[in-house]
């Protein structure tokens, strides 16, 4: 694949990652240094001469901290910024080899899946309004069949009728009408074996060729004009797209700007001891160190090197440290961020600034019952209090106890709005302390509802 497609966004300065990255993410600022310079480094190496290029080695990040101070968001944001194929992983859902459970190589299986979604969407968005237009010239051969030709479905030339019907079409005026559609389906017997045993992941691992060896069932449905064309365009763009493209292209962009994030690396940190869980934790490890350092893996769509995938490392190592990590794996997690833990003054800038703040999408859901919604400065300061006081006293859940203080908060307004006709609410310091102080101020229930 040449290197000069490459997503435009991969071109950002890291000043401009970071400037990006603070549109959602409140403070954590040497975390976000450190993944955009890591972020820019990929591109640079793109550009470096052809013998030293397979040389450079990404530089793979273990982000430190407290659950919920933003880890997961900065690799997510990172990602979309890159436009490329991101996954995010538990470490401990993984065992050691041998034992049940998943095996390290299917988050680079599913690395790969996402690759090829994400190239397939970007074509499909490229040949829409061709797709658009035979699916209108297949609609219009059902409703009115006597202005087309005989002969297969496809684009044709239209006089100025057809091209109104288009028009008023396109307008909507012929949606409610119902079509009989012909719609394939592939049966997949194997596949609803597995999955009626628990078992997907050997499905991701068959060629993409045998869909073309498996039984085809024609259906006939009764659908509107509106679903009849979504179903239309659906397949006229499946025909427009070079697949083999597709999965090239995808599997270049999975190793060259693919981003792997595992979460809870601390839960299978081993410590002293040589028997029982610890054992086993550090088998998780030993599987996992010849994917980060680069290996060849097999997918249904092809081989994969993971010798140029960026490794994202995070947990909040309370009970461990990043140096129970066995000695090969801290080495491929050369730079390393601590994240702090977050402050009240934190929790206020994130109930304001970022672009999807809290209050921001209850605005825009109450705005659908055409109710405009705001906050006082004062009560922003009271929801930010009362959320950090209870992170205090009971469990540091971080940014995520927002969501339990602000869904407790409006519960009632939300319940009843829709019948009360209001078309205007404003929540102050008063309304929060009436709603929130006593169940802060009880412990037992501040633990049940915050």
């Amino acid at each position: 694949m040449p290197d000069t497609q490459k997503p435009e966004s991969a071109f950002l300065t890291p000043r401009e990652i970071v400037r990006e990255l603070d549109k959602y993410i409140v403070g954590q600022q040497e975390a976000k240094r450190a993944v955009a310079i890591a972020l820019r480094n990929r591109w640079r190496r793109l550009h470096a001469p052809e013998p030293l290029r397979n040389e450079i080695q990404p530089n793979n990040i273990l982000l430190i901290g407290p659950t919920g101070v933003g880890k997961t968001e900065i690799a997510r944001r990172l990602a979309a910024l890159a436009r490329a194929p991101f996954v995010k992983v538990e470490a401990t859902r993984f065992t050691e080899v041998g034992y049940v459970g998943r095996d390290v190589e299917s988050m680079i299986r599913d690395l790969v899946h996402v690759a090829v979604n994400l190239v397939r969407q970007e074509k499909e968005a490229e040949v829409a309004d061709r797709a658009r237009r035979l699916a209108e010239d297949r609609v219009l051969r059902l409703l009115f069949p006597d202005l087309f030709p005989k002969g297969p479905p496809g684009e044709v030339s239209h006089d100025s009728t057809v091209e109104h019907l288009r028009q008023m079409l396109r307008e909507g005026k012929f949606h409610h009408q119902y079509v009989e559609v012909q719609v394939e389906k592939t049966v997949n017997p194997l596949a609803d074996m597995l999955a009626d045993a628990g078992i997907g992941e050997i499905q991701l691992n068959l060629p993409p060729g045998l869909d073309l060896l498996l039984p085809k069932v024609q259906k006939k449905r009764k659908l509107t004009v509106e679903e009849a064309l979504r179903v239309f365009q659906e397949e006229e763009a499946q025909k427009l797209i070079d697949m083999d493209e597709v999965v090239q292209e995808a599997l270049h962009r999975a190793e060259t700007s693919g981003i792997v994030f595992i979460d809870e690396l601390d839960k299978v940190a081993a410590r002293s001891s040589t028997h029982g869980p610890d054992v086993s934790r550090e088998g998780v490890q030993r599987d996992l160190l010849p994917i980060v350092e680069g290996t060849t893996v097999h997918t249904r769509y092809g081989l994969i090197k993971t010798d140029h995938i960026l490794f994202i490392g995070a947990g909040a190592f309370h009970m461990a440290s990043p140096q129970d990590l066995i000695p090969e794996l801290q080495g491929r997690f050369p730079i390393r961020v601590e994240l702090h833990p977050l402050t009240e003054q934190d929790f206020q800038r994130i109930l304001v600034e970022p672009e999807n703040a809290l209050t921001k999408q209850y605005q825009a859901l109450l705005a659908a019952e055409g109710v405009n919604l705001s906050f006082t400065p004062e009560a922003i300061q009271r929801i930010a209090h009362y959320a950090y006081e209870v992170n205090e006293k009971t469990e540091n859940i971080g940014a995520r106890r927002l969501h339990t203080v602000m869904s407790t908060l409006l519960e009632d307004l939300l319940f009843e709005l829709p019948e009360e006709g209001r078309t205007e609410v404003v929540i102050d310091a008063d309304y929060v302390d009436q709603r929130l102080k006593g169940i802060v101020e009880d412990l037992d229930l501040s633990r049940y509802i915050l």
